[in-house]
């Protein structure tokens, strides 16, 4: 059985279920190269995936504003329609939260768990109305989440605040056609000072009215230590909030498992810090799914078809999924596209020889298979890096990234090694978590340390990425370190989605070297 979840308003993507597990997830932006777009996200169905009259129930999240999906794009509703009914199906609508939800909670192989979901709002059907919640609480256990509470958009909202911030603050992008730019924000605050201004966000308790952006932007222009210290205010009052709110609900938790979606959550710093506050005290695991923004609300309202709805038994995940639900490219079309540029290229090239490469500080883009979904990069769109060069991290902002100076980059790491780096030992997947390094490592990886002695960590097992995880292996067997620096194989654009795209980015950066990794291709610039 088939299902299909769609989300058509920003961060446009589709997912297919086949008997609940994914065979396809693609977000728009990959493929027209601009970062959020809006979009029909069935006309994006039908032009990705052939078999798209084969799926009996279509879902998509609750959203009523000017009509929703249904006035959007009226004649896709009624070929969605058409399609479900003659397959014994239906089109179902699935709140925008239990979307986030069941994301996480379903991908999770928790069998129970607190479920957290924080974002700029999303529509909810509760006591028979319709209500734009902003922070959620539910219970997982099985194949069942039950809704705990809902905050109103009315009484606060964490998402607005920060892309308000971001933008009239800070004059970044807060979407479309740049993409939301408050990672940068999160990446000013560490070297800033949270006291100086903290009263000032604390006291306006992330209302969505009546903040002095204006203020605050004449301060960030006065210096950049202003801009880091405005920066810092705000992340520090964003996770006291946070924990304001949560405190009592963890409190009285059942479950030692926790599971965090919504984009709030993108904010990696702040979920590090919910772990360092809780982790073996309440929670022995932490969870977040590779797409918790909106663009994974089309899994989510899949998979709540297909477990709530349908009330099928839970999958486990770890055997059935990957984050990398993208598009295969065969060895024709990888060389069909290598063929249209004017590069050289050098085949059956195994790992030791990119290891090689590494080690004598090239920067090596790579391609593998399906692309990954989501936000990070978790290596097969990546560029990767020596971590232990104390220059690499500036090399690469400046000559291939093109971005501010003070951007880190993330370690992927094996995970049987994390204890002997990082100061707490977690699964950490899929990037979501910012930890502490051990102090007496710090100075051996510079390059993916952050000036607060942190790190947005990955971790690599064999089952996660297997080709990764022999990169790692045969890495960390010449030089002793287990870790690589890692950073998204874009260029101020998504993430790379086609071979087209990659030898593009590849030529227009000083990326050293494009290796394409299941076809042991390796190309570089005449």
């Amino acid at each position: 059985m088939k299902i299909a979840g769609l989300q058509s308003s920003h961060d446009c993507s589709f997912v297919v279920l086949n008997n609940g597990i994914p065979e396809i997830h693609a977000e728009l932006e990959r493929y027209i190269r601009l970062k959020e777009p809006k979009g029909d996200a069935f006309k994006f169905l039908k032009e990705n995936y052939p078999d798209y009259e084969d799926i009996k129930y279509f879902s998509r999240p609750l959203d009523i504003w000017k009509g929703g999906p249904a006035a959007w794009y009226p004649e896709s509703t009624t070929e969605m329609k058409s399609i479900s009914n003659k397959n014994g199906g239906k089109l179902l609508t699935v709140g925008h939260h239990k979307c986030h939800a069941a994301n996480a909670f379903y991908s999770s192989n928790f069998d129970d768990a607190l479920i957290v979901t924080i974002d700029g709002g999303g529509w909810e059907m509760h006591e028979s109305e319709y209500v734009p919640a902003t922070f959620t609480i539910w219970e997982g256990r099985g194949n069942k989440i039950v809704p705990l509470i809902f905050y109103p958009e009315r009484q606060f909202n964490i998402g607005s605040f920060w892309a308000n911030c971001t933008e009239h603050i800070f004059g970044l992008s807060r979407g479309y056609p740049k993409g939301n730019q408050c990672g940068t924000v999160m990446a000013l605050a560490c070297m800033g000072d949270s006291n100086k201004y903290y009263k000032d966000f604390w006291g306006h308790q992330f209302r969505h009215h009546g903040f002095d952006y204006t203020r605050f932007k004449k301060i960030v222009q006065k210096s950049e230590q202003e801009m880091f210290n405005v920066a810092a205010a705000l992340q520090k009052a964003t996770e006291d909030f946070i924990r304001k709110i949560l405190d009592p609900w963890i409190k009285r938790a059942g479950s030692k498992n926790l599971c965090l979606a919504g984009g709030v959550v993108l904010n990696s710093v702040m979920s590090g810090k919910i772990v360092e506050e809780w982790y073996g005290e309440k929670f022995n695991n932490f969870y977040t799914c590779p797409v918790p923004y909106d663009a994974g609300t089309p899994i989510g309202a899949a998979q709540f078809i297909w477990h709530g709805h349908l009330n099928k038994p839970r999958i486990t995940w770890e055997d059935n999924f990957t984050p990398f639900m993208g598009t295969k490219y065969s060895l024709s079309e990888v060389k069909d596209a290598i063929a249209e540029f004017d590069v050289q290229t050098e085949e059956q090239v195994g790992i030791s020889k990119v290891v090689e490469l590494l080690k004598k500080q090239n920067i090596i883009s790579v391609f593998n298979q399906g692309s990954e979904s989501g936000r990070r990069a978790l290596g097969n769109r990546s560029i990767l890096a020596d971590p232990r060069s104390a220059e690499m991290k500036d090399l690469i902002n400046e000559k291939v990234k093109h971005r501010q100076w003070f951007r880190p980059f993330a370690p992927s790491i094996l995970r049987e090694e994390m204890s002997e780096w990082f100061q707490t030992d977690m699964d950490s997947p899929y990037m979501n978590f910012v930890l502490k390094f051990k102090k007496e490592v710090t100075k051996k990886v510079p390059a993916v340390v952050h000036f607060d002695g942190t790190g947005r960590v990955q971790t690599v097992t064999e089952k996660d990425n297997h080709w990764y995880y022999s990169l790692l292996t045969e890495w960390k067997t010449q030089t002793g370190v287990p870790i690589l620096l890692n950073t998204s194989f874009n260029d101020r654009e998504p993430i790379v989605e086609t071979p087209q795209n990659a030898i593009n980015c590849f030529l227009n950066t000083n990326i050293d070297y494009l290796y394409f990794c299941d076809h042991n291709i390796l190309v570089s610039k005449k």
